[in-house]
């Protein structure tokens, strides 16, 4: 892992570039060299590191999660709290970094996609803070399962645009952001949520949320005097997992694990698993990994987390898989709603379903784990925006236990 990626063009490895009309690319080139800027400019980093520790709350704390690796029977399990940042989620990060980013170009509005709404929800606190106007695009299916984070968009000030296109989640969401962006360019900046898109978005998401592997790594240190000996985050879009991953890339005998959302099995249109079922090619002006059909239609998708509801998966994370520096996995949907109850319960954390996918990961492999095994996992954010979901699915539970559907009861 000596090369630097992405290259000059936004490639790494096979994967990422720019499939953007000839429209769109000045505004990336335009973004790209502020960007370059900006990570030059001490001042903004200043200002950035300022609003993350005055506004954000960084850095986030280290847990030693004492009762859950008892419970496991295995290894010492550290859970890195992106769920106590400002806004529940390690999306906030990001959020400053663009929104700070695109002030310095002179821009007055943001729009930005979102799925499970912590994005929306970030972003909308960002242009708040900043006093930009901020219009969020959301799938209705994803405004249905997560409806207080719509309240908490609006009570912030910004707009929520519906979109009733497509399966109407979050693929569709960014399809209708870019459309805007593109037609209000001049006066907008698109703040992208994850390691998605055409250069330089991936790598410039990165960069913001590295933040996380650097705190990270300083505290398993000063906690433990050693490295963790693996590292495990969910995977949608990938930039909760490329932000702790990234600053551990070169000590090789850190390994590390990538959670995709299995769903309700293995069936296209039954879950997101991109590297169980997908195969290369280009969505959103970026070549990765994607679930399509055999018509080369991008594929439905499901997961009980809407952040993992996506068909493609960040170009960085396809480079890494490439590589073998990263396995990545797939956890479905019953062990994930598992998993946020055995925490809840052992450690009185209530994680968002994205996150309890790793945990799951976590709760399945322990056993088999060496005790002085050191495991840190990026618990990317708090569960408070899927408790209908939980709700929903104890109603379920019950009702079979008890030979009823839900329905008829």
């Amino acid at each position: 892992m000596t090369k630097r990626v992405p290259d000059r063009r936004g490639y790494f490895g096979a994967y990422g570039g720019r499939f953007v009309p000839e429209t769109v690319m000045p505004a990336l080139l335009e973004l790209e060299r502020a960007y370059a800027a900006c990570r030059r400019d001490a001042a903004f980093r200043r200002r950035l590191a300022d609003l993350l520790r005055t506004h954000c709350g960084r850095p986030t704390p280290l847990s030693l999660a004492a009762r859950l690796s008892a419970a496991l029977g295995g290894p010492k399990i550290y859970l890195k709290r992106e769920d106590l940042c400002h806004t529940g989620a390690h999306k906030i990060n990001n959020a400053l970094g663009q929104a700070l980013l695109a002030r310095t170009m002179g821009k007055k509005r943001i729009v930005a996609e979102t799925g499970a709404g912590q994005h929306g929800v970030a972003t909308a606190a960002a242009a708040a803070l900043l006093g930009m106007e901020c219009t969020v695009y959301m799938g209705t299916e994803d405004m249905r399962r997560q409806a207080p984070n719509v309240a908490r968009i609006r009570l912030l000030g910004a707009e929520v645009a519906p979109v009733e296109a497509g399966s109407r989640t979050l693929k569709d969401a960014i399809n209708e952001a870019m459309r805007d962006w593109v037609t209000n360019v001049r006066t907008t900046h698109y703040l992208l949520g994850s390691v998605l898109g055409p250069h330089p978005y991936p790598l410039l998401v990165r960069d913001f949320q590295t933040v996380i592997g650097r705190e990270a790594r300083r505290q398993i240190l000063r906690s433990e005097g050693r490295l963790p000996d693996l590292l495990v985050a969910c995977v949608g879009g990938g930039s909760n997992a490329i932000g702790l991953f990234h600053p551990f890339l070169r000590d090789e005998r850190v390994a590390m694990v990538g959670v995709e959302a299995g769903g309700r099995g293995g069936a296209l249109g039954a879950h997101a698993a991109r590297f169980f079922g997908g195969s290369e090619g280009v969505l959103h002006g970026t070549r990765s990994f994607l679930l399509h059909d055999r018509h080369g239609q991008i594929a439905p998708t499901h997961s009980i987390s809407a952040g993992l509801d996506y068909p493609s998966i960040g170009p960085e994370h396809s480079f890494l898989r490439a590589q073998g520096r990263v396995r990545y996995t797939r956890v479905g949907d019953r062990a994930a709603l598992e998993a946020f109850h055995l925490l809840a319960r052992t450690e009185g954390i209530l994680p968002a379903l994205e996150s309890a996918h790793a945990i799951a990961y976590v709760a399945e492999h322990a056993r088999a784990l060496p005790k002085k095994t050191l495991v840190l996992v990026n618990l990317s954010g708090r569960g408070d925006k899927d408790l209908d979901t939980v709700r929903k699915s104890l109603g379920e539970k019950r009702a079979r236990s008890k030979g009823k559907s839900p329905r008829s009861r």
